[in-house]
């Protein structure tokens, strides 16, 4: 995926139905997640295939690998079967501080298809954390929230501590994202800060996730 100047926009979906949805409102990235099964739950298999399917390489489509610990032989299974599922991009949240550097570089080295980490920034997420993602061998990192209930990645961020993420994620060469009950009176402030991509889901639908 080549960068471009415009800021782009991902949505996160838990069904094919909520896909073409996605698409119709000029999503740039589907992103499937099951939010009622944890901060990154994943979907079933045979849901992301099906979301694979009706996207049918209109955009790209990535996945996460649900909420589990940065333990290769546990990961790397989940990460290969979305991949054989058809996933584009792996999503994987980093849970634990510090991060362990072998175990970054184990991941990346191990499978081909691009692997994103997910940050959370209500809970007080490393900084400088881009220079060790980017030299483990990994494709991007996205700041989020965990508790969608709590307020927005604006609410547990200021704008300093955002624009030095994003800019440390762009001089290390990854592809950066922001997320987190993002509201239409965030995309204006967040995209001038320059992100490859704004996460949206509870904006784009009745629910929240």
């Amino acid at each position: 995926m080549n960068r471009s100047p415009r800021v782009r926009m991902l949505a996160s979906v838990r069904s094919a139905e909520e896909a073409l949805f996605a698409l119709q409102a000029g999503a740039d990235l589907i992103d499937a997640k099951e939010p009622f099964d944890g901060v990154l739950g994943a979907v079933p298999p045979e849901v992301l295939r099906a979301i694979v399917s009706a996207v049918g390489g209109r955009r790209p489509v990535s996945a996460t690998v649900g909420d589990l610990p940065l333990e290769p032989k546990r990961l790397l299974p989940a990460i290969q079967g979305n991949a054989e599922c058809g996933a584009d991009i792996v999503k994987i949240g980093l849970f634990e501080q510090p991060f362990v550097a072998g175990g970054l570089r184990t991941l990346a080295a191990a499978t081909a298809v691009p692997l994103v980490a997910v940050l959370f920034a209500d809970r007080s997420p490393p900084r400088h954390s881009a220079i060790e993602l980017a030299a483990a061998g990994w494709h991007g990192v996205m700041l989020d929230t965990a508790d969608k209930g709590a307020g927005s990645l604006r609410d547990w961020t200021d704008e300093v501590w955002l624009a030095e993420f994003v800019n440390e994620a762009r001089a290390a060469g990854l592809l950066v994202g922001l997320a987190g009950s993002l509201r239409e009176d965030d995309v204006r402030p967040l995209a001038a800060l320059g992100p490859d991509y704004l996460g949206f889901r509870g904006a784009l639908c009745a629910g929240s996730d």
